[in-house]
């Protein structure tokens, strides 16, 4: 069984070496490229200001998060469900960073994430994939036409489920096909969080339609013609 966790963040400011912290995390389950459903999602009380950039782009207020947990409060369930999966994570440099810097403010001598977890930024896999181009993960939908429409603001639940898609396009396709209908759900924080419902396909077997005799001759016509200009090969004669 191959397990895979596909991970995003939400922080105080761009640099962790400024101290800024993590204030939402969010994971998605991956068992043998399939979506299982379960996921991890919290927002963390990070204990400093946020930067007006970045609140910009992600839209969470000082005022929201005040009464949400410390990190030291939530590692525990946040190391059980990544802890032996592979972290699949879109400039994962940035992610793994701070994480890493939350880990060592909550024990010093803490394993660092590299070693609870293998780690795949797929934004090195797009860069090799596709050289020149935007890889950003909003670039990365258009091209793989995958629907973010919705993202008018980033978070971090609502971006690893995109990035999964994105990932498993990315790397040979869904094994498991599903139709993507948003909703609204209101969690016990209160926020209502924009969210993509999987639904697996069920297709039914395409009819095969026999072509009628005028369709036939028309068909056999064309081969004729075909053939005369092709010194009497025609491929789809010959199957």
């Amino acid at each position: 069984m191959k397990r895979q966790v596909v991970l995003d963040t939400e922080t105080t400011g761009l640099e962790v070496g400024q101290g800024h912290r993590i204030i939402e995390i969010g994971c998605v389950e991956l068992v043998n490229r399939r979506l299982t459903g379960r996921h991890f999602h919290q927002y963390i009380q990070p204990e400093r200001a946020i930067d007006s950039g970045a609140l910009a782009v992600h839209g969470i207020t000082p005022e929201f998060l005040a009464d949400k947990p410390t990190f030291d409060r939530i590692v525990k369930d946040f190391l059980a469900f990544i802890e032996g999966a592979e972290l699949i994570i879109h400039n994962a440099p940035f992610d793994v960073g701070f994480i890493d810097a939350e880990l060592k403010r909550f024990d010093p001598k803490h394993p660092r994430t590299s070693v609870l977890c293998s780690i795949t930024d797929t934004l090195t896999l797009a860069r090799a994939k596709h050289p020149g181009q935007r890889n950003s993960l909003d670039a990365l939908c258009q091209r793989y036409h995958v629907d973010n429409a919705s993202r008018t603001l980033h978070g971090a639940l609502l971006d690893a489920e995109i990035l999964a898609d994105v990932f498993l396009l990315m790397t040979g396709g869904q094994t498991s096909l599903g139709l993507h209908d948003e909703q609204s759900e209101e969690g016990t924080d209160g926020i209502k969080t924009k969210r993509i419902r999987r639904v697996k396909a069920d297709r039914k077997p395409l009819p095969v339609i026999a072509p009628t005799p005028h369709e036939t001759e028309r068909h056999e016509n064309r081969l004729d013609l075909i053939a005369t200009h092709s010194g009497g090969t025609v491929l789809w004669r010959e199957h």
